[in-house]
């Protein structure tokens, strides 16, 4: 499969079944290769992670698309309500809304091309765990994490700490090829907990790291903590970058 990290939390997967679109904002879009539908995924409502301009793909398939016609599916996270305000204030048709489905956690959708399944999140929204026809599986946290905030009330965060860890249960012992998730550099060595228990938890055979805001440091600093993860680590280190993998 062909990656692209197109900023922050932003990625687009391209496999011979279907393009897919994770949590894009921000960072310049490659042109898509025609002929496999592209589904566009916002794992929540907040702005490092979902822009409305999202919906305008449906009508920028000889821009964007490469001047293939194709299906075309929005996966948006709860919380990203498509009512007639937001349509309207957005510019979205009638039929391109007709193309989203907004999930909750703890949901299956089958699509062609692909089966995806929700996850809750600790945060807003979902996680996205896409399964292609080849039996390869695919995650996007969005902004499922073990959140750990310094100065933060020692309840909060013990209660954040549980339900990450309910969370990610169903991914117990399951192979995932790629998995994108959060590695935060604002936690500090709590930014750490997250990844190294998503790796722990599921047979995840390539990592990417997302949400650093620029720091790509911190990758290597996890590293230097969780030396055991570095075959399966694949480093970011700029906006725009590209992996075969």
């Amino acid at each position: 499969m062909r990656v692209t990290f197109l900023d922050h939390s932003g990625f687009l997967v391209e496999t011979d079944f279907a393009a897919l679109l994770f949590d894009w904002w921000k960072g310049e879009l490659p042109a898509i290769a025609p002929g496999v539908p592209l589904y566009v995924f916002a794992s929540h409502r907040h702005e490092d992670h979902f822009k409305p301009e999202i919906f305008s793909l449906d009508n920028r398939k000889e821009e964007v698309l490469d001047g293939g016609d194709r299906d075309i599916y929005f996966l948006l996270g709860k919380g990203i309500s498509l009512d007639l305000r937001r349509r309207q204030r957005w510019g979205v048709s009638p039929v391109t809304a007709g193309k989203a489905r907004v999930r909750q956690g703890g949901q299956t959708l089958s699509l062609p091309q692909a089966e995806i399944e929700t996850l809750s999140s600790t945060d807003e929204g979902v996680a996205f765990l896409v399964t292609l026809p080849d039996g390869r599986t695919i995650f996007h946290a969005g902004d499922l994490n073990w959140w750990h905030w310094e100065g933060e009330d020692k309840g909060w965060n013990r209660n954040m700490e549980v339900n990450f860890k309910k969370y990610v249960e169903p991914l117990r012992g399951r192979k995932i090829d790629l998995a994108m998730l959060p590695l935060d550099p604002r936690l500090g060595e709590a930014g750490f907990w997250g990844p190294a228990y998503f790796l722990e938890t599921a047979d995840i055979r390539r990592f990417l790291p997302m949400h650093q805001w620029g720091d790509f440091a911190f990758t290597r600093k996890f590293l230097e903590k969780h030396p055991a993860f570095t075959a399966r680590t694949v480093p970011v280190e700029r906006a725009g970058q590209v992996f075969e993998l």
